[in-house]
């Protein structure tokens, strides 16, 4: 009698009608090479343009199913978390495989507990030295300080932005960590490398970047003065305490009237938590790939931001809780390439098999499991 293969499931992503990322025909074969029992949503590709029969010619042994039963397999792997309500689908003792963001989601992570179910958090999965395996940071950078500088283009005062008279545009950025430096990169380039060739071509003054040690952010005095010259606030904070802001709503007052702010590091507002979660940048809201760009008088403003944040201050904010999705197929394809001997391992080992002494995928694998993150956190007095 033959061995029971392992099970995968692949669900689309449901949250918003601009979330087309789905893997590709050609990272689903490579499943099916390793040994896993595939099973997609049906319907999986049609966001970019991929029929079931698309996956097929290249990934014969693949199923499609209802998201239900798609939620029934030993191992769901879906980029970003999927939901509460559809986690709650999955049976006890599976594996979710997901953006699951632990140390500021302390809810979703007593709900997998509670469901008893295995977790791996893509984003913890780190290498011995604390490198993310699975990023797409430079396409945080860039896409979000692209759709800065187009935002910044509109409403730049006299003599405007593409005046070769024009002073310097100044950047500040806080936060130098692993989103930092593709930032920085990504600023001097206006966010997009033939602008910057155009501009640079006509003599146009181009852009000047200041980092903000997060440490700081705790003066104000020297806060003002590098708010009252910024044209683009970038934050790229991983902050120690989420539950305080890195730049307080009142500051934002210091800022220009024409001044962007760019959100890269995209926490969400969770007040019911202990301690609450709240955003780097008080006081603006949360943008999709759906909408992503909010003028100070934008409607939608106060639908995202809790009524009890300050919010008085405002400047047109960029927004989106997934940047790199604004480019979807090549997304997707940097993320197949890392996941694919993560997948690998994790087959050959099982999520009960993963250990601390294993080679560099397990241990890296094994870091991010749901049950390390739970035994490693502070117990309760």
């Amino acid at each position: 009698m033959s061995e029971k293969k392992v099970s995968i499931g692949l669900p689309r992503m449901h949250l918003e009608p601009g979330e087309r990322r789905v893997f590709l025909p050609g990272f689903i074969a490579s499943l099916g090479k390793m040994g896993y029992e595939i099973t997609l949503e049906k319907g999986y590709g049609t966001s970019i343009g991929l029929s079931d029969t698309d996956y097929l010619m290249t990934a014969d042994q693949t199923e499609f199913s209802d998201l239900e039963e798609v939620y029934q397999q030993d191992y769901v792997l879906v980029l970003r978390y999927p939901g509460d309500d559809l986690v709650t689908k999955m049976r006890p003792g599976a594996c979710l495989i997901s953006m699951l963001h632990y140390p500021t989601r302390p809810q979703r992570v007593a709900l997998l507990v509670s469901r008893n179910l295995q977790a791996i958090s893509l984003d913890t999965i780190k290498d011995d030295s604390g490198r993310r395996l699975v990023e797409n940071l430079a396409s945080v950078a860039w896409n979000g300080l692209q759709v800065s500088f187009n935002a910044l283009k509109e409403v730049y005062p006299s003599p405007g932005f593409k005046h070769p008279q024009r002073p310097p545009i100044h950047v500040t950025l806080i936060g130098a960590g692993s989103i930092g430096k593709h930032v920085i990169q990504a600023a001097v380039s206006y966010g997009d490398p033939k602008l910057r060739e155009k501009l640079a071509g006509r003599k146009i003054p181009g852009v000047m970047v200041n980092v903000i040690d997060y440490d700081l952010t705790n003066h104000a005095s020297v806060m003002r003065d590098v708010l009252s010259k910024t044209d683009i606030l970038v934050d790229a904070t991983q902050r120690p305490d989420p539950s305080h802001p890195v730049v307080p709503n009142k500051w934002l007052a210091w800022l220009p009237e024409h001044a962007i702010i760019t959100d890269l590091a995209v926490d969400p507002y969770i007040l019911d938590s202990q301690p609450p979660v709240v955003r780097g940048i008080e006081g603006i809201p949360q943008g999709s790939l759906d909408k992503h760009l909010f003028l100070p008088e934008d409607s939608d403003w106060d639908l995202t931001v809790p009524s009890s944040i300050p919010s008085t201050q405002r400047r047109t904010v960029v927004s989106c809780y997934s940047w790199p999705g604004i480019h979807p197929e090549a997304c997707m394809e940097h993320y197949a390439q890392q996941l694919q001997p993560l997948m690998n391992r994790l087959i050959k080992k099982g999520y009960s098999g993963l250990s601390p002494q294993g080679d560099y995928f397990e241990r890296a694998l094994q870091r991010a499991t749901l049950r390390v993150w739970v035994n490693t956190q502070p117990k309760s007095p």
